[in-house]
């Protein structure tokens, strides 16, 4: 279910304002990739949010996103970003719409039905991530991983900010979401239709709770062949899992597959990693976060990409988060170079 932030300030009951203001510095140093050297960039993303809710069943919602920088995207040898973040070129043009800055627009209504089960009805422009993969420790670029091999599946391409419908239905431990969208244009210009389905298990145990889902995702046939001479659909699903282990230890884990009929950079990701909670050394707002990832590559030239993460989050009161970062990246390349490197960074969230 989609929520303002946690911070979210109300300007009366019906009304309340929110949002995400996260600066990021970071400096690589890679190895085994001629023109490219040590390089420091940043980014500034800012995105408020506005929820109004005339009654407790309905709810329109506006959040845009504003940035400065694009981070070392161009400066980068390695075929995965260091930071999911909406950079300034991804909130400009947004999916080919000529949209800029309004990065989702909904409705939604909320449908009570009988032995604690409801259902939930959106429609507008839509993240689809915020409904499909999600996940307690690796899904937020803003406070958790920033690589975005960890912070999502990349193997379900998962589509943001472009106009659909998402279904919501829960009932007890058991949960489906639903999505269908249509995005203005991939990178190939093609306008396609995306559909996305997660069913969902949370787990309550003498452990801690765990939350079990399934995604499966597929899309128009929209999207070049390697050869570049046909247009392909695309299809992959992905296992993604959280869960506790006590109150001071978590866990998570994704593994997913992919359709190579379209040109795809990876057609497999296994990942996990930890949560510690700082509660173990008197900070328990705090957290580190242990993350790995393995990428099979598909038939654009990619053999493989190893990677992994670490970071250190310190909570400043309600409002404040730094976190220190450090990212190592390989990758294996059929033909060229296999560059390698550390991506050091300092991140600073505010959320309200």
């Amino acid at each position: 279910m989609v929520n303002v932030a946690a911070q979210a300030e109300e300007i009366n009951e019906k009304i309340s304002v929110g949002g995400v203001l996260s600066g990021a510095m970071q400096c690589q140093r890679v190895s085994d990739a001629p023109g490219f050297g040590g390089a420091c960039s940043g980014g500034l993303p800012f995105q408020p949010e506005v929820s109004i809710r005339p009654t407790d069943a309905d709810e329109v919602f506006f959040k845009f996103g504003f940035a400065a920088g694009s981070g070392l995207a161009s400066s980068s040898p390695s075929a995965v970003s260091s930071w999911a973040a909406d950079l300034e070129d991804d909130v400009r043009n947004i999916n080919g719409r000529n949209r800029d800055y309004l990065l989702t627009a909904w409705y939604r209504h909320d449908f009570a039905l009988e032995n604690s089960r409801n259902l939930g009805v959106t429609i507008g422009i839509i993240d689809s991530t915020d409904y499909l993969d999600e996940n307690a420790f690796a899904n937020d670029e803003y406070t958790q991983f920033m690589n975005p091999a960890l912070s999502n599946g990349p193997n379900v391409f998962l589509p943001s900010y472009d106009v659909g419908t998402a279904v919501e239905w829960n009932s007890g431990a058991w949960s489906v979401r639903g999505v269908l969208m249509n995005i203005g244009a991939n990178d190939d210009g093609n306008n396609f239709n995306f559909y996305g389905v997660q069913a969902g298990y949370k787990l309550d145990s003498a452990m801690g709770e765990g939350n079990y889902r399934l995604v499966v995702a597929g899309a128009s046939q929209a999207f070049l062949d390697p050869t570049a001479t046909s247009k392909e659909s695309r299809a992959g699903a992905l296992f993604s899992l959280d869960q506790q282990f006590g109150k001071r230890l978590g866990g998570f884990l994704r593994i997913g597959w992919q359709t190579d009929d379209a040109a795809v950079d990876y057609v497999a990701i296994y990942s996990g990693g930890l949560d510690i909670r700082g509660s173990a050394w008197g900070r328990s707002n705090d957290n580190i976060g242990l993350g790995y990832a393995y990428l099979d590559g598909g038939n654009t030239g990619i053999v493989s990409t190893y990677l992994a993460e670490a970071y250190y989050r310190w909570q400043l009161g309600k409002v404040l988060g730094l976190t220190a970062d450090i990212q190592y990246e390989k990758d294996d390349n059929v033909v060229g170079a296999d560059p390698s490197g550390l991506v050091m960074g300092f991140r600073m969230t505010a959320e309200f």
